[in-house]
């Protein structure tokens, strides 16, 4: 058992160095191809997170794997007086950040680092996002709990996610998509196997019934789902009450 457990431990690392070598790897380009490959949707879907996550303008909020800082920026502006640290556990994602942050003269804290192993005490934030990335966790249950136990009570978390679309015959074009176009416009501006990845991902990803009891198992409540663009991401929102 304890050799299976080391073994463990040794491929989820492997998987986890390649996942963060992989968004280092295409960093320079990624807000630009986010832009192209969503036709610009996403700056919507980052937008509904802020606006739905949010409860007041203050207190301390955490942007787990924060990448190129869209979302902490989207929440320092509707949170001028909030505490506001971006966390991602990509060194390159995070120099663009701060490209940006310095730009914006906003006052947004950087951390490197993962979101199953969270470098902050117990009970130390009121709100915790994390767009797009949850996906790229490894152990996304540990993720999870850690969320809960930064997370002050009464605390809130938003995940927001790509997901299959709600209707059938947008799925067949989705997939279709997602499987073929995407991959290859990606593969004209970064690695193909970045793009080829995110389709992967999203078919592996749980669905949303599934993930909503993931939350309550890592001690949520309150869990519940937004259905965004007839399903093509998701908007996930859980409390933590004691």
């Amino acid at each position: 058992m304890t050799n299976d457990k080391g073994a463990s431990e040794i491929d989820n690392a492997s998987r986890a160095n390649a996942i963060r070598d992989m968004f280092s790897a295409i960093a320079p380009r990624y807000d630009f191809l986010n832009r192209l490959l969503s036709l610009g949707i996403d700056r919507g879907w980052r937008r509904t997170l802020t606006r739905m996550a949010l409860e007041k303008d203050t207190g301390a909020i955490l942007d787990v794997a924060c990448g190129t800082g869209d979302v902490s920026l989207a929440l320092r502006q509707k949170a001028p007086a909030a505490r506001i640290v971006g966390l991602d556990f990509s060194p390159a994602m995070l120099d663009l950040a701060r490209v940006k942050i310095e730009k914006a003269n906003a006052d947004i804290k950087l951390v490197v680092a993962s979101a199953e192993e969270l470098p902050f005490p117990a009970t130390d934030f009121d709100l915790l996002t994390i767009a797009f990335g949850i996906r790229n966790v490894v152990d996304k249950k540990k993720a999870l709990a850690e969320f809960n136990r930064v997370l002050k009570a009464p605390g809130r978390l938003a995940v927001l996610e790509f997901s299959q679309p709600d209707y059938a015959w947008l799925r067949t074009l989705y997939n279709f998509y997602f499987f073929k176009i995407l991959p290859f416009i990606g593969g004209l501006f970064a690695r193909r196997s970045a793009y080829q990845y995110l389709p992967d991902s999203v078919a592996k990803f749980p669905s949303r019934d599934e993930f909503v009891n993931w939350l309550r198992e890592a001690g949520f409540e309150r869990c519940r789902y937004h259905s965004l663009t007839f399903g093509i991401a998701t908007l996930y929102l859980a409390e933590k009450l004691d």
